[in-house]
């Protein structure tokens, strides 16, 4: 063979070569694998802290968004089912309207939730316009006068939902009193509210009253209610939204008490990174605000738990992770750092029983060590769900010596179900 007929044949096998190593990689990424090995990772479960009350998850039902039909049979299944393919909420927020029209279709709505076990609560956007400033639902203020009226418009509409069938577990004072928007709304100040709890709350007698509800998670509002005793002693639960104000513990709420709810929150992104940034967002927080219970915006919506087609959208799948596993009630556990701060933990128990959520934000698969401080186990079902996986059950994972290890794949969530 001529030299250059040798070096032709060993160019044509490096080809061959290179294009066997492509066609492995691009089945491997085909098949959803990650080539590069996983890091290690370790993190450690302290059962014997107990912390905050999970009462739940939840979503709204409050006015009619466009292009989206109404909510079906089989679509309060999806969103209050506790199955395969469901969501798991056991939260239903709806509207305080002033017309009966709109009071029919939210007690229907409730009554849907409620017959598969979820509570209600309700939230008004607007006082009745003859009880404000400008005379219109839009803007405006109360008028002081219109107090004692105003609470016992609350008061009556919780009657009205009990006598139909469909009772409140809470009403809330004022949709986001901080914001002035150009739809049905109304300010409050923080004193305003702090004195409407303080003198009129009472009045509010047939179901547990909410406030403030604030677009910004404002704690110097909330404080204003919370350091004085009057307003407090009216005060069931504080609700609060995301829309700024960052994701703090209140000291104030905690020491009196109170248990703080996040009634709001969207996002209109729906890429996979978008849908795992809300599952971020719901263990941020439980684990950084001590939250009590995480409502979601509309149930039926292109950026909600399910889609425009009725049908659970990755969002959905990836809260159900949360909300299908972990029960009213439950407790949240302790945690340790992980050695892999990309790799999100929270645990909570169920009775006697453990749940873990583990959330990989980054690019590479962990290989994660799970101990156990204070309590034992036996074995965990894991429920994974990725770009191309949703709340898929995998085999069951034994534990041994008080600890487990389970790759955690890249940009993925993972429910650990104790068996």
């Amino acid at each position: 063979m001529s030299s250059r007929n040798y070096y032709i044949s060993v160019l044509n096998q490096f080809i061959i070569v290179i294009c066997l190593l492509l066609s492995c990689s691009q089945k491997g990424n085909e098949a959803g694998t990650n080539s590069t090995p996983p890091v290690d990772a370790e993190v450690t479960v302290l059962a014997n802290e107990n912390n905050q009350v999970i009462q739940g998850f939840g979503c709204a039902t409050v006015f009619a968004p466009p292009n989206t039909s109404t909510l079906t049979t089989e679509e309060f299944n999806r969103l209050f089912g506790s199955g395969a393919g469901q969501v798991g909420l056991n939260f239903l927020r709806i509207r305080i309207a002033s017309d009966d029209a709109w009071r029919a279709t939210e007690l229907n709505h409730a009554k849907a939730a409620i017959q598969r076990g979820a509570k209600v609560f309700a939230s008004p956007w607007s006082p009745p316009a003859r009880m404000k400033t400008n005379n219109n639902i839009v803007g405006g203020k109360l008028i002081p006068d219109s107090a004692a009226a105003y609470a016992k418009y609350l008061n009556d509409f919780a009657l009205y939902m009990a006598a139909n069938g469909a009772p409140l577990e809470a009403v809330s004072v004022q949709n986001e009193p901080d914001w002035d928007p150009a739809y049905e709304s109304c300010v409050w100040t923080a004193a305003e509210m702090r004195d409407f709890l303080k003198n009129y709350g009472g009045l509010v007698t047939a179901t547990r009253l909410m406030a403030p509800e604030l677009v910004n998670n404002n704690q110097a509002y909330v404080n204003t209610i919370l350091n004085d005793a009057g307003a407090v002693a009216n005060l069931d639960i504080i609700g609060t939204h995301l829309y700024g104000g960052g994701l703090i513990e209140n000291a104030a709420a905690k020491s009196l008490g109170k248990e703080v709810w996040m009634t709001e929150h969207l996002d209109t992104l729906t890429t996979l990174s978008a849908n795992i940034n809300t599952a971020i967002e719901i263990h941020d927080c439980f684990t950084k605000a001590n939250f009590n219970a995480y409502i979601w915006w509309y149930g039926k919506r292109f950026y909600g738990l399910l889609g425009q087609d009725g049908q659970v959208t990755k969002r959905g799948y990836l809260m159900s992770h949360f909300a299908r596993f972990i029960k009213p009630g439950a407790i949240r556990l302790g945690t340790g750092t992980n050695s892999r701060s990309e790799v999100l933990i929270s645990a909570y128990r169920n009775g006697t029983k453990k749940i873990l959520v583990l959330i990989n934000q980054g690019n590479y698969d962990v290989r994660q060590k799970i101990s156990f401080q204070g309590a034992s186990a036996v074995s965990f079902v894991p429920y994974i769900s990725s770009s191309s996986k949703n709340v898929e059950p995998g085999t069951a994972v034994a534990v041994t010596g008080d600890s487990f290890t389970y790759t955690i794949p890249s940009k993925s969530v993972i429910t650990f179900a104790e068996e």
